[in-house]
């Protein structure tokens, strides 16, 4: 039976991409790009998937509950334990460009067991980022709302009622209610999107390099705007003293390092184009760490301005940076030259997060059936989640599932909560990936490696330290909700996914 458990695919009979050719055994019609990616392709494209919820959302949470002006630190923290992972994930990209990431990877080097853990921790990862960016989504589009009343002096806004999270946790860990009844932006965002996905809706690769464009000139234009108004007294102290726990002090620099580890979460999108890089030998390294050094440069600037324009503490609301230009516009005459550009951009950064958080909940609501995808057609998961609809050509009862359950999380729990959740997960896949590649090195050391992880033995241990590090950060205080995840997940794989298993049953 252990046997059985650490049974693992055979990486001669995985699925490879070639250029042009449908994956053998993946979804119906499936077909890669040619090799015609450049690192500066790759760069980008990490770019478009990092620039997110992270940068919109999280960093004022960061900084008002745990860091403070420090959350720089904890960027600097997070961006060396996703460098190291992203070595290790280039390794495997080079060498097995296939659907399913860590979980296929798991797979060819752990285990069945293993990689069950790891695609039950993908699906925690993408399942809660999708309602972590809906309720980020949630509060600029609330913000919206008040611009528009506003300006047209009629009342747009909604009452706080329906439009913010009846739960959240306290400084005890207690699940206590907040006296509101429902985040209703936050589902009908999750709700919509699900319905696009289950019609079948094809992202234009022009239409996401303009999305990206749009991130990217609006956070420029916010530094290069918000220079003139830094405080730099706000900046004092820089590790403001702990006040118990995490909250503050060098314990809460790491505790708010694990949050922002979720800003990072979407460079392994770089490793899935493997298939389509021209030279991975050279340009995965580029793509995945190139991405990461220009998305961390970025999220420092950030993190800097925003403390640096408006008191930390006031930062902790789902819109954090239109709460920081809400705070100068506070401090400048109204009616005024100054008045009218912080406004203007505003209104720019308003709709640049709307636009962008949009297209990162579609590419996590796209992505997470398609995990179930895979581990249905490996057994694990059951039949129907394996199913394309007969006229959409989706894997349509998964989108469905994937999308109620992320409403329903989007209109009940805060950013920090679901953002935590997510963090723990994917630290935990990333440290089981850096594992994985000694684990390869020692079991097929004659494999060809287009990308080879520098000193392996040491890079590959210090990735898991630090990736395991950071999650129990999080895990001493989110403990009893990640622990039932595992426990559910284990149930599944006992009285399903085991039984049922492809890989031992052709072994029989």
């Amino acid at each position: 039976m252990i046997k059985g458990l650490f049974a693992t695919h055979s990486i001669e009979a995985m699925p490879h991409v070639d250029a042009g050719e449908p994956v053998e055994g993946g979804p119906e019609g499936e077909v890669t790009l040619k090799r015609v990616l450049t690192a500066r392709h790759l760069v980008m494209l990490g770019i478009g998937a990092v620039i997110g919820a992270g940068i919109f959302a999280i960093t004022g949470t960061a900084a008002a509950q745990f860091a403070g002006p420090a959350l720089i630190i904890s960027f600097l923290i997070a961006a060396f334990a996703c460098g190291l992972a992203g070595m290790c994930y280039a390794e495997f990209a080079a060498m097995l460009p296939v659907s399913g990431s860590a979980y296929s990877y798991s797979y060819a080097t752990l285990g069945e067991v293993v990689a069950w853990f790891v695609g039950w921790n993908l699906v925690l990862e993408y399942l809660f980022a999708a309602s972590t960016v809906a309720v980020a989504w949630s509060g600029y589009f609330n913000e919206m709302l008040r611009m528009l009343s506003s300006l047209t002096g009629l009342n747009f806004t909604l009452p706080a009622a329906l439009s913010s999270a009846p739960l959240t946790f306290n400084e005890a860990g207690h699940l206590v209610t907040t006296g509101t009844l429902i985040n209703l932006p936050a589902i009908a965002i999750v709700a919509a999107i699900s319905w696009l996905c289950y019609r079948g809706i094809t992202q234009s690769a022009t239409v996401n390099a303009v999305i990206v464009a749009i991130k990217v000139i609006v956070i420029l234009l916010f530094l290069i705007v918000m220079f003139n108004y830094i405080n730099t007294d706000l900046w004092h102290p820089f590790i403001p003293a702990n006040e118990g726990g995490s909250k503050f002090g060098w314990s809460g620099v790491y505790r708010g390092a694990t949050l922002v580890f979720f800003a990072y979460i979407g460079f392994d999108a770089v490793s899935t184009a493997a298939g389509e890089a021209k030279n991975p030998q050279r340009d995965m390294p580029i793509g995945i760490l190139g991405s990461l050094f220009i998305c961390t440069l970025l999220y420092i600037a950030m993190a800097a301005t925003m403390t640096g324009v408006a008191p930390f503490r006031m930062l902790n609301t789902p819109e954090p940076v239109a709460t920081a230009i809400n705070y100068v516009l506070g401090n400048v005459p109204a009616g005024t030259g100054a008045s009218h550009l912080l406004n203007s951009l505003k209104i720019l950064v308003v709709f640049a997060a709307l636009a962008g958080l949009s297209s990162v909940v579609l590419v996590m609501l796209m992505g997470q059936p398609r995990i179930f995808f895979s581990m249905s057609r490996d057994g694990l998961m059951p039949k129907a989640l394996g199913k394309l609809h007969p006229k959409h050509r989706t894997p349509y009862i998964g989108t469905v599932i994937v999308g109620f359950i992320a409403a329903v999380l989007a209109g009940l729990f805060p950013v920090d909560v679901l953002g935590d959740l997510v963090s723990m997960g994917t630290l935990l896949a990333f440290a089981t990936v850096c594992i994985g590649v000694l684990v390869l090195r020692k079991t097929r050391p004659e494999l060809p490696r287009a990308f080879r992880v520098p000193l392996p033995w040491i890079v590959c241990p210090l990735g898991a330290i630090a990736c395991l590090f950071l999650f129990w950060q999080a895990f001493v205080v989110r403990w009893p909700l990640l622990v039932s995840w595992i426990v559910i997940g284990f149930l599944i794989y006992g009285f399903y996914g085991y039984r049922h298993s492809k890989l031992r049953k052709n072994a029989h």
